[in-house]
């Protein structure tokens, strides 16, 4: 017997079936919403060093910038919608998107200045379905922190090692530095912050 398709939601419908199923993260996927995974304690941790430590170097920096608790970013002329582990909003550019006041959804690079995805059980979304999706967007920096080497050796190296790979824009594509133990890390958006990668593992533990 034929198996039913699933039901395609827009992203306007998928906004206003979000408020009836709140208590868990959702993100639409090129129409079909995907329940997000309640994240591991370590996880959680290491999304938290993260944030905390952005946060402090956009303060001391004096930059229009914030991290919202939950907000989506849509891909152009795509039903879906992704909900970041972290994303760095420019406040500046807020006025100018359509969606923000009543979704909170923003869809212009000028927007974003970075998103972190820390992997997990999930990672083909992290370094497939996003990462293609984030570069054209032209977010101008993308980092996937795969803490616990979930994803393939393509990705991550041979034999597989945590590995924290920073995507940036040249040209408008994505190029990619890859960062493991005490090797430290050069963020683009804060080439200044003093940062291994064991020193964001460790804050796993």
């Amino acid at each position: 017997m034929a198996q039913a398709l699933p039901k395609l939601f827009t992203f306007e419908e998928f906004i206003e079936w979000l408020p009836e199923n709140i208590g868990k993260r959702y993100e639409l996927h090129d129409g079909i919403i995907v329940e997000i995974p309640q994240s591991s304690g370590k996880h959680e941790k290491v999304t938290g060093f993260l944030a905390g430590e952005i946060t402090v170097e956009y303060k001391r920096l004096k930059l229009p910038y914030f991290i919202p608790k939950t907000a989506l970013i849509k891909p152009p002329r795509k039903s879906s919608g992704y909900s970041p582990d972290v994303v760095l909003i420019n406040d500046a550019n807020l006025p100018n998107e359509e969606l923000w006041k009543k979704e909170s959804t923003v869809t212009q690079s000028e927007s974003i200045s970075l998103v972190i995805e820390v992997v997990s059980i999930n990672w083909e979304d992290d370094y497939y379905t996003k990462l293609g999706n984030y570069e054209a967007i032209k977010i101008p920096e993308y980092w996937i922190v795969d803490y616990a080497d979930l994803g393939v050796i393509k990705f991550i190296a041979n034999p597989k090692q945590p590995t924290i790979s920073i995507y940036y824009l040249v040209d408008e594509e994505y190029q990619v530095s890859q960062f493991r133990d005490l090797e430290r890390i050069i963020f683009p958006t804060f080439p200044e912050l003093k940062l291994t990668a064991n020193h964001i593992f460790n804050s796993a533990l």
